[in-house]
């Protein structure tokens, strides 16, 4: 994992003056992981990443560097990418987020969040499990939710799966 991420999350947790300690309260994530990861130690899984955001009341693609063209799927490294596709309207009711999961991203645990979420898959086959109904959602099919029951992505392929992530607020 990049510790792009760590390094943005420090400085975010700076900015909003929290201490370790603070942030790890709001998130129910270890003070020591959270260390870890601001060090580029560890790997941070897409729900503890979802809860730091949520905490530090931001998207979770401020985590991710802005690249003007688009990247290869095989050329990101990060075992998940997030890329804001809200052409930086904040107050929209809606949060339409391109994501790109690296083959093997199969770790971590559901979590669930306020409003709805539409995953449209635009290359790959992605594994979704909503309130332990698991779905493959192959190539340009898509799949609708209630976000406040807990759910996950996964990529059990050997391939990159790419997708389309709108969450309403």
């Amino acid at each position: 994992m990049s510790s792009n991420i760590g390094m943005v999350l420090k400085n975010l947790r700076k900015e909003r003056k929290l201490t370790l300690k603070e942030l790890a309260e709001q998130t129910g994530v270890s003070i020591s992981f959270l260390s870890q990861v601001e060090r580029g130690k560890s790997s941070v899984t897409l729900e503890s990443l979802k809860k730091i955001a949520d905490a530090l009341k931001v998207n979770p693609t401020v985590f991710f560097p802005e690249n003007d063209k688009e990247k290869d799927l095989k050329e990101i490294r990060e075992q998940f990418y997030y890329k804001d596709l809200s052409y930086g309207i904040r107050e929209a009711a809606y949060s339409p987020i391109l994501v790109i999961l690296q083959p093997g991203e199969n770790e971590g645990n559901a979590f669930s969040h306020g409003g709805h979420e539409f995953i449209f898959v635009i290359k790959g086959t992605l594994t979704v499990v909503v309130d332990d109904h698991k779905e493959e959602i192959q190539e340009h099919q898509s799949i609708m939710f209630d976000a406040n029951k807990m759910h996950y992505w996964y990529n059990l392929t050997d391939e990159p799966i790419k997708f389309l992530v709108v969450s309403s607020k």
